[in-house]
């Protein structure tokens, strides 16, 4: 069997979900017997715990735990780099959120997109992923994302873009979490990328199911319970599953004095009987994410199996370290059916796929 393995490199690589689902994934072409996998060779990321719990849960390569500014700053800078054929980076997505003033390329985290164009412009990978959130389709009225395409397509060599925004609970993820992923192929090799077809459109995983269908052990990494106040009990014995604060008649002592923009998070229990609503890196002001049976906020490892971390994978800080991570982190159920459709157009196996749904 002939054995082609692509060298994966990352920025703003997170605790490991995209590296988890990428060295999971495998494609194997009957005919030929080529076998094409993903093999980890370099990481970054400047949060000191997250790159500690990426090194303790990915295996092999390096992680350098740098701002970008200086490990991307020129081509000096990147011969500490390993030569790379693939390349992923999900670019910070805090100024293209919908939540709040979205100020695109504007903002202090919107130009941070441009540091993996230099990656790509100096290794050419064959291939790159590039993962965002759903507002960057209107962040500078839709401006920023005309530049971020035109400058991704225009890198390197040149790629051919696949653009679609997936909603996880249609791919087996316990989650309503939609976000925009771009793949890159490059264009002198003549491959299409398609978008896999969603699996579980009708049938989406509930929250129920994620959590008691396989038990959570009580000696499980992360799944220490937060000492709930007497005032958010009471709160949650008013809010049914799947409501929030504002959607429910509270005593006049529980209610939050808020004005203005009332999130939709606040005190939002899940529902036991759909997918969880998305799991965030925030935690204040009743951002938690709450039990659909249990008066409390959900452990970590509650966070991370909706995320679909396995029960194995340790996050390493304190429990507002870890939430952050574990929010902030591309589900790896989610990166493994990306990159294996990729790998599947590499290795010529044709696959189920749907047309997408941005261009």
């Amino acid at each position: 069997m002939n054995k082609k393995i692509f060298k994966l490199g990352e920025l703003f690589c997170g605790p490991g979900g995209i590296a988890l689902g990428a060295t999971n994934a495998i494609a194997i072409n009957e005919n030929t017997k080529d076998e094409y996998t993903i093999k980890h060779v370099w990481a970054s990321d400047y949060h000191e715990e997250t790159c500690q719990t990426y090194e303790r849960n990915i295996k092999g390569g390096k992680v350098f735990c740098a701002d970008v500014k200086e490990l991307i700053k020129d081509d000096e800078s990147m011969k500490i780099l390993e030569s790379i054929d693939a390349f992923a980076y999900g670019f910070p997505c805090n100024d293209f959120s919908i939540v709040g003033e979205s100020k695109g390329l504007k903002g202090t985290f919107g130009g941070l997109y441009s540091y993996g164009v230099k990656v790509i412009n100096k290794f050419k990978p064959k291939f790159f992923i590039a993962e965002n959130v759903g507002g960057l389709t209107s962040a500078n009225e839709g401006k920023a994302f005309i530049q971020i395409k035109e400058d991704l397509k225009n890198a390197g060599d040149g790629y051919d873009l696949t653009i679609h925004k997936y909603r996880f609970e249609q791919y087996g993820i316990p989650q309503n979490r939609h976000r925009i992923i771009i793949v890159g192929i490059d264009r002198k090799l003549n491959l299409k990328y398609k978008i896999p077809a969603p699996t579980t459109k009708s049938n989406p995983m509930s929250v129920k199911e994620a959590l008691e269908n396989n038990p959570i052990s009580e000696t499980a990494y992360n799944n220490e319970r937060t000492n709930q106040s007497k005032n958010v009990i009471e709160r949650l014995k008013y809010i049914e599953p799947g409501k929030n604060i504002w959607q429910t008649d509270l005593p006049k002592h529980l209610q939050l004095n808020v004005k203005g923009a009332k999130l939709s998070q606040i005190y939002r229990r899940l529902h036991p009987d759909k997918p969880s609503y998305t799991i965030t890196g925030s935690g204040g002001g009743g951002t938690h994410g709450y039990h659909y049976e249990e008066y409390r906020a959900l452990t970590n490892r509650e966070r991370a199996r909706i995320q679909t971390f396995p029960d194995d994978f340790e996050f390493i800080g304190k429990k507002e370290s870890v939430r952050r991570q574990i929010g902030m982190a591309v589900s790896p159920k989610m990166s493994k059916i990306i990159f294996e459709s990729i790998l599947k157009t590499f290795a010529g196996i044709e696959y189920t796929s749907i047309e997408s749904n941005l261009k």
